[in-house]
This record gives structure tokens, C-alpha cells and sequence, in this order.
């Protein structure tokens, strides 16, 4: 097997809920529906791996490639002792390949905590970056916006929240092919001056740099659905609730509560069945598994953080996602209007 080179994706095939078998399930669906997909290097315990791999038809795949990798990341492992105590785990070599140059990105349905930590260690933060951040695609009206940070910065400066907008408004030109998304600032009112020390003086940072992305200004958390913005920036503590609370009212309320309100009686049923077509799309809208995986950005390599319960559906969109960052080259772009970013808001720096 093989398949080297920097244009490689590195895939945690351990790290999933779901186990190696779902990982590999996914990686030939990416393999079947997409031919331009990079190659692929399986990073994992080899002796579980390669029966799968062999009874997926994959063995002799020209772009395929195992790498061993002894140990196991659990969901239940803090981040810095399983640093010390795992550096020969699947997550961790799947990072050393792109520290080293032979793979371009780490896809992982892993750990959260410990692949964010493991990628800013080890990968650095680029460039003029001082926190990396999470972004994450969600629905609204008429499309999807991307939410960045989800999650990797709880306490963030307002210099924070300003390299969060460059690298959300990139990421979503790429993401979601749009060429000037409208980025707003998440706070709690549009007035100025009405949201805390950090949004404020945020918001008066974006201000400046307004030509570098293009920024609509504060929103409040009404407007996330609304076709207000395309990229919605927040510290990492307001995202990761915003994110967590929404995919539980998508699940309880579309999935479990109005499902068990159609079936109570034949009328909803028949109801249910006239408009099908209805709630399908609405269901396709709302999917998770559409964009799969959640870039940590800023860093000098490229991660790609998946549910830790994703299906083959979802890690098969996480590799495509993963494919188009290696053909976009987005850390070049980020690099150069980070830089761009940083000679207006610390002009004494220069």
C-alpha cells in the first residue's frame, strides 16, 4: 500500500465512537464517489486495521496507505495526559504526519479536547495567529453560515475575536463558495456600545479592517438564522453553548418531539405523508453530517475535527472537506490577510 506525500490526509482510524469499521466504511465512500480525493494514510493499530481494510476491497488500493500506531485516545482521557502518556496513539501520529510534512491534513473523529491541544503543541499557531479557533458550518435561512470559534478559546481578547472574522470569512468563501460573506460579531444588542469591554472594543477593531473581510457590524442571537450574516464570530465559551444547545433542539425537536407527534393519530399521519417533501428538505437542511467536520484554524497544518459519533456519511464529507482545504492551499490565503489584519490593528507594531 501506499500513497505519500504532502498532499496527503491523515485519518485517525481509532478515533471514532463508532469504531475502525465505520472510518474505513467511510473512507471508500469517499474513495467510490470522489475520484480526485488525496490519498489516504489509515493511521491505527494495524493488526485490527488491515482485515478491514482487506474485506472493504481497499488492500491493494493505489491510494491507500496503513501507518501502526499502538495506542488508543480515549473519550474519557484528559488532554495532557494523553500527551504524555499516548505519543504512540493514532491521534498523535496522525499530527506528527502533518508536523513532518507527509500529510497535508489530520481528519479525526477523536478526543476534542486532546486533538486541540495536540495540534496547537505540536503544530504551532501560524503566523501573526495567537489562539486557533473552531469553526463549525450550521443552517439558516436559505443556506448555512460558518460559527467560528465553536469552541478552542473560551477566553478571547478582542485581537482574538479579529482573527477569528479573517479566518471564519475565509474559511467560509472556501466552504461554502462565497466570495464576500457578511461577518457579524455575536453580542447581545446592535447599539453601540452595548455589549461588554471585549465586544466593543472588538467590534471597533472590525471596523478598521472592513475591506479585508466585509463586516456587517454586531448581532444578536435572534438574527443566527436568520439571512443576516454568513460568518458569526464569538469567543469560544458563547459558540461551543450556542453550538451544543442547537444541535440538542435540532434533535429533540425536529427528530424525537415532532416525530412523536405525527405519529399520534392517522390525520398527522396522512398530514406527514402529503407534505414529505416538505420535511425532507427541512431534514437535508438541518443535516450535521453534510459538512462533516469542524476545521481547528490558525494552526500551520491543517485539522479537521469530526463528532466523535459521526457516521460514514459524515467522515466520508469530512475527508472531501479535508481534500478541497489541500486544493484551496487556505493557509496561504489566511497567512496574507492575517497579516494584512494585524498592520491595522497594531499599527505600532509595524
Amino acid at each position: 500500500m501506499h500513497g505519500e506525500g504532502k498532499a496527503c490526509i491523515a485519518v485517525d482510524a481509532m478515533g471514532s465512537d463508532k469504531g475502525p469499521e465505520e472510518m474505513i466504511a467511510a473512507v471508500k465512500l469517499a474513495l467510490d464517489q470522489y475520484a480526485e480525493i488525496a490519498p489516504l494514510i489509515l493511521v491505527g493499530q494495524e493488526p485490527v486495521l488491515a482485515p478491514i481494510v482487506a474485506d472493504a476491497g481497499l488492500e491493494s488500493h493505489p491510494k491507500i496507505r496503513l501507518l501502526h500506531a499502538s495506542q488508543i485516545v480515549d473519550m474519557d482521557d484528559k488532554p495532557l495526559q494523553a500527551m504524555k502518556q499516548k505519543r504512540d496513539s493514532s491521534m498523535a501520529r496522525s499530527i506528527e504526519l502533518v508536523k513532518d510534512g507527509e500529510a497535508a491534513v489530520v481528519v479525526s473523529c477523536g478526543n476534542t479536547g486532546t486533538l486541540m491541544a495536540s495540534g496547537t503543541i505540536r503544530l504551532r499557531t501560524m503566523e501573526g495567529v495567537e489562539r486557533p479557533a473552531l469553526a463549525t458550518v450550521m443552517p439558516r435561512q436559505k443556506g448555512h453560515f460558518v460559527l467560528i470559534d465553536a469552541g478552542a478559546n473560551p477566553l478571547a481578547k478582542p485581537e482574538h475575536l479579529v482573527h477569528n472574522a479573517v479566518l471564519g470569512s475565509d474559511y467560509c468563501k472556501h466552504v461554502l463558495g462565497n466570495q464576500s460573506p457578511r461577518v457579524g460579531l455575536m453580542t447581545i444588542g446592535t447599539e453601540e456600545g452595548k455589549g461588554n469591554e471585549t465586544t466593543n472594543a472588538a467590534n471597533d477593531l472590525l471596523k478598521k479592517i472592513d475591506g479585508i473581510i466585509n463586516y456587517h457590524g454586531p448581532i444578536e442571537g435572534f438574527q443566527l438564522f436568520e439571512d443576516v450574516v454568513d460568518v458569526v464570530v464569538c469567543d469560544g465559551f458563547t459558540g461551543n453553548v450556542v453550538l451544543k444547545t442547537c444541535e440538542s433542539l435540532f434533535k429533540c425537536l425536529f427528530k424525537d418531539f415532532l416525530g412523536g407527534e405525527i405519529k399520534k393519530n392517522p390525520m398527522r399521519q396522512f398530514g406527514y405523508f402529503c407534505s414529505k417533501g416538505a420535511y425532507d428538505t427541512i431534514r437535508e437542511q438541518l443535516n450535521p453530517d453534510r459538512y462533516g467536520g469542524a476545521p481547528l484554524l490558525g494552526l500551520k497544518g491543517n485539522i479537521l475535527k469530526a463528532h466523535g459519533s459521526s457516521n460514514k456519511e459524515a467522515v466520508m464529507n469530512a475527508i472531501r472537506i479535508a481534500n478541497e482545504i489541500i486544493s484551496a492551499d487556505l493557509n496561504s490565503q489566511i497567512t496574507g490577510n492575517i497579516g494584512k489584519a494585524n498592520q491595522i490593528i497594531f499599527p505600532s507594531a509595524n
